[in-house]
């Protein structure tokens, strides 16, 4: 069972900064008990927080993860996978590096496909999809706004790798649009490397 302490990290990795009093009404605790978990991640480092002018009346303060924080969650071995990453392309040069690419994103593509043969419309197959990413520790989740779908990802676990070579994250796009098929667009909204706190990938159908 996760802590009280622990429960509110997650809530501010999958939900992006927030308020004591938000955070408290998540996590059914009392305000007074959301502060002084607050208080005792910011001396270990794992929290920040900023004051925000939002109308008349007292700033409201927000609080979001530190580094430190988002490294509390896994990220499949980042430091070894950055050494295979600059030990391929020195060994094989970019040619190499986009074999080993392409290579990992056949596998995973044929292990999708299995799970998402059975699928009926682009809800099934949208939502078998986000099972898989969560299964993979990507803290996946599914949203609509408006017509469209969005796949969220609130944490990345081959961020290390990702931010080495950023043809993993191309890989990862083309093969989102491979696995739903024909009849949809896929385009990457939020990026993790540019700055967003998550990704996110908006699926729109294009023609019915």
């Amino acid at each position: 069972m996760k802590s009280a302490a622990d429960a509110l990290l997650f809530q501010l990795k999958s939900r992006g900064e927030q308020s004591a009093a938000t955070l408290a009404a998540a996590l059914a605790i009392t305000p007074m008990g959301a502060h002084k978990q607050l208080q005792q991640l910011l001396e270990q480092g794992l929290v920040s927080s900023s004051d925000h002018v939002d109308g008349p009346g007292r700033p409201k303060r927000l609080w979001r993860l530190t580094a430190t924080g988002h490294g509390r969650f896994p990220d499949r071995h980042g430091e070894l996978a950055l050494q295979l990453i600059e030990q391929t392309a020195a060994l094989f040069g970019p040619e190499g590096l986009e074999r080993l690419i392409a290579a990992r994103e056949a596998s995973v593509r044929d292990r999708y496909l299995a799970r998402l043969a059975t699928a009926r419309g682009l809800a099934e197959r949208l939502r078998r999809l986000c099972a898989l990413r969560a299964e993979e520790g990507y803290m996946a989740r599914l949203e609509r706004d408006g017509p469209d779908w969005l796949l969220v990802e609130d944490h990345c676990p081959i961020c290390a790798a990702a931010s080495a070579c950023q043809g993993f994250c191309r890989s990862e796009l083309a093969l989102f649009q491979y696995c739903l098929g024909k009849g949809v667009a896929v385009r990457r909204d939020e990026h993790l490397l540019a700055g967003a706190r998550r990704c996110a990938y908006r699926v729109k159908v294009v023609h019915a």
